[in-house]
């Protein structure tokens, strides 16, 4: 290892490219993996804000965006469970959403996304900010009125609170904004469930969802299989819920999948960049190579040197990558791209570098395979 890390001090000039090579390939890797993560994560809002522990929805339901009408009736079959301390219905469902600005010319409806639930401080439905925000949920008790995220209003076509907008022929009034609610469809409309209702045009006693909070997280499992043998609905508890989402909106839509092919793409051209470069640093030194074969050196302890040297050029290129890596995401936050740097991304994004390096040394071997001692004389 002292011989490697030598070696790769005193000839930097030579490896300084292989080590770059490894550094892009995992902010390459780190980003696209935080930039898929992050995507995914607007996907399932609805159930990650809230604090609901099971989620009953209509049969095979793919997607939290998806659901279907069921009666609302049925709460009684998951209140009734005996690890459930808290159940409520929900109302999700797509939408028309038109701006209304008597100055400015008609403008095209777009997809909103409604999200209706019960406004009180025990809500299980309710995202975070409203349920830190009780003075919002006062204002959300009003007939019509809604909450927006801060960063669609540009979306939506309206400037902020006060402005008003039309859902299914009935005008509501946007009486707060919310940060950190982004969608990648259309944008999110948080309101109360009667507000939910009537822009949705549900039925009295019909709902999208059935919402339950048990007495420990854990019980959620036991109150999912209990609530399996009715064939009418289908039952998650919220982790397996949401990854549902994520998972669906990855594997069906084109965009989804345009985004975990790009990410794929970016580990390939990583891996094909490190291999070809560090093969390239081997090469340049098989003078030295055959020196120390002329000296008596084993050729596995060359092999060893070639496998140290990959070892040590993947580990100095996740070094440089790290600050790099942090700030690429803080600009990418700053225009707008949701970039999630969850700790299974960035562990998965080491590991794959530091295979890739090792396998591009393993590659690299080629360049001292059968060294000749007498290189170095002719």
């Amino acid at each position: 290892m002292d011989f490697a890390l030598a070696t790769i001090w005193y000839e930097r000039q030579r490896f300084l490219p292989a080590i770059l090579a490894v550094s892009f390939s995992a902010i390459l890797m780190v980003v696209q993996g935080g930039l898929v993560v992050g995507l995914l994560s607007m996907m399932s809002v609805p159930v990650d804000k809230a604090t609901s522990d099971v989620w009953i929805g209509s049969p095979g339901v793919k997607s939290v965006d998806l659901g279907q009408k069921i009666p609302e009736r049925w709460i009684a079959r998951v209140a009734n469970q005996p690890e459930v301390v808290r159940a409520e219905p929900q109302i999700i469902s797509f939408s028309m959403w038109t701006p209304i600005d008597r100055n400015a010319p008609p403008s095209s409806p777009a997809v909103c996304l409604i999200v209706g639930c019960k406004l009180d401080k025990d809500s299980i439905g309710a995202v975070e900010q409203l349920r830190e925000n009780p003075e919002l949920m006062v204002k959300l008790t009003e007939p019509n009125t809604i909450v927006v995220d801060e960063s669609e209003v540009g979306r939506l076509g309206v400037k902020g609170i006060g402005d008003q907008g039309e859902i299914a022929g009935r005008v509501v009034r946007i009486v707060g904004l919310v940060q950190g609610y982004k969608s990648l469809g259309g944008p999110y409309v948080f309101c109360s469930l009667e507000t939910a209702r009537v822009i949705a045009r549900e039925r009295a006693g019909d709902c999208t969802y059935l919402l339950a909070k048990c007495k420990s997280p854990a019980d959620a499992q036991i109150v999912k299989e209990r609530l399996k043998k009715y064939d009418q609905m289908s039952t998650f508890d919220a982790e397996e819920f949401s990854v549902r989402s994520r998972m669906h909106w990855l594997t069906t839509t084109k965009a989804g999948i345009a985004v975990g092919f790009t990410a794929l793409l970016g580990l390939l051209v990583g891996a094909v960049v490190t291999s070809q470069t560090l093969y390239a640093a081997m090469a340049a030194s098989q003078r030295e190579y055959s020196t120390l074969r002329a000296m008596g050196i084993p050729a596995w302890r060359l092999r060893m040197t070639v496998m140290a040297k990959s070892f040590w050029v993947g580990f100095f290129g996740l070094i440089v990558a790290a600050p790099v890596t942090l700030v690429v995401s803080e600009i990418a936050t700053a225009i707008g791209i949701k970039v999630t740097l969850h700790p299974l991304v960035v562990l998965g994004a080491a590991v794959i570098t530091l295979s890739m390096a090792l396998l591009s040394g393993l590659a690299a071997l080629r360049a001292v395979q059968g060294v000749d001692p007498a290189h170095n004389i002719r």
